[in-house]
């Protein structure tokens, strides 16, 4: 098995150049890439709420929570196998560095398997755990089965798209995310206009779609001559590479699982106000997904930017590159904030046509969107913390104020003074400025004031 690339490589090596172009260069494509990866649900949510309608589309929102929970587990792996890559692509350590993805990859394949029967046979029962009306019981129970039975192509893509970002190619996985959202806006479109599938056939049109851009992926990493290549017949489990990989990306899937779990009951309490205030919290939840993508896009490229810097032992510029990245993304989160503040209602009406959904819409919107500069130093951070190794505090961090500081609220707020849709979904904000505090203070005391050995293979 080669090494070494054989002509021009297309890996980014992050560790010389001026920092802020490469955080630049690597988060743009990466960003418009999540964009992308984001159609897939809302041309979903556009298409089966103007064209089956407002319980549909609450349908297709209230199962957000439940597919975040097996995929946010999944991009914990995925954190992990990126920072265990990154770190040896930095250092130059090509040996190693072909190990991690061999036993990323195998790794991800048993999941596939196992993640396939958990969604499919926890469908029901978590739907009806969240209080689901009966009047979009059977569409979401649909969408959700249907989903999950192809959740191995969005999970291949993403651990594939993963090995790829830790050397620093974000430019291919975008093109195979163009490609893949055009055919399943087309398929869409043909499901549920022309064949009449109802719900089913935006499930169908997500799940062909997420196979492809798993396919071109895996294509990619079999054949391509650099150092990051997959080799079949090589597939196995390295112990302590899975201990390593584990080490980082196990805190983050645990935090990023049972933050998504305490959504269900933010859920369930929006379930309470019917039909009209579900469809027009899905709608939010789509647009707010939006705004949260240029910094969990400069998140990612923190990540990739301090994990090669700390394989190449150069801690300082590691340290640099995290307060640009912080910086770029509030700027950039800011002028989003503002739009979608001014122009709240034509944006909800690109989901739904009824006043009722669009007036919650516009609530939950303008009352949230500009809390969410909170999160640019929240994503940033934490990615930059996992890319030091240090995973378990921002795990900590953000179950202490995305799950109990958050519940606390909720429990109080409905129980004791107010239960009212707009400051049920005040939860999220509550939430998000605790996290910025402790974290600013973790981050101050523990790596700027005391400096522990970096991440070790």
């Amino acid at each position: 098995m080669p090494f070494h690339a054989k002509g021009r490589s297309t890996a980014r090596d992050m560790t010389v150049g001026p920092i802020a172009q490469q955080i630049l260069f690597f988060s743009l494509p990466l960003m418009l890439g999540n964009i992308f990866q984001m159609l897939y649900n809302t041309v979903d949510s556009i298409v089966v709420g103007n064209f089956v309608g407002k319980e549909a589309l609450a349908a297709v929102g209230s199962t957000t929570v439940i597919i975040n929970m097996l995929v946010f587990f999944f991009n914990g792996f995925s954190i992990g196998a990126g920072v265990v890559i990154g770190y040896h692509f930095g250092g130059k350590r090509f040996k190693e560095l072909h190990t991690a993805i061999e036993t990323t990859l195998t790794m991800t394949f048993i999941l596939c398997v196992l993640f396939t029967i958990i969604g499919v046979l926890g469908v029901r029962p978590m739907l009806r755990f969240m209080s689901t009306p009966d009047d979009v019981l059977a569409s979401a129970s649909t969408y959700l089965t249907i989903y999950f039975f192809g959740i191995s192509g969005l999970l291949i893509y993403n651990i594939g798209s993963g090995i790829l970002r830790a050397v620093g190619d974000t430019g291919r996985p975008l093109m195979f995310l163009i490609l893949t959202s055009i055919l399943n806006i087309i398929l869409d479109l043909l499901f549920v206009i022309v064949f009449h599938m109802g719900i089913a056939g935006a499930a169908y049109a997500t799940i062909i779609a997420q196979f492809v851009s798993a396919f071109l992926t895996m294509f990619l990493l079999i054949r391509t001559h650099d150092v990051y290549r997959f080799t079949l017949r090589d597939m196995h489990i390295d112990p302590p590479t899975l201990k390593h990989i584990f080490s980082v990306g196990l805190p983050a899937a645990v935090q990023s699982v049972i933050t998504a779990f305490s959504n269900v009951f933010v859920q369930s309490y929006i379930n309470y106000f019917g039909s009209s205030c579900m469809a027009g919290w899905s709608s939010y939840n789509k647009l707010d997904s939006f705004i949260m993508l240029p910094m969990q896009s400069m998140a990612m490229a923190a990540t990739t930017f301090v994990s090669q810097n700390m394989g190449a032992r150069q801690e300082e510029r590691a340290t640099r590159g995290t307060r640009t990245a912080v910086l770029m993304s509030v700027g950039v989160t800011f002028f989003i904030a503002v739009f979608l503040y001014v122009f709240a209602e034509p944006s909800v009406r690109l989901f739904s046509n009824d006043s009722s959904v669009i007036a919650f819409g516009v609530l939950f919107l303008q009352t949230n969107v500009f809390f969410l500069l909170f999160n640019c130093i929240n994503h940033v951070l934490a990615g930059a913390l996992r890319g030091r190794g240090d995973s378990r505090g921002p795990m900590i961090i953000m179950l202490t104020s995305f799950v109990a500081i958050r519940q606390v609220y909720l429990f109080i707020l409905t129980r004791y003074i107010a239960n009212v849709p707009k400051w049920v979904g005040f939860g999220y904000p509550v939430g998000w400025g605790a996290c910025c505090i402790i974290e600013l203070t973790y981050y101050y005391l523990r790596w700027k004031r005391n400096k522990p050995a970096p991440v070790s293979s």
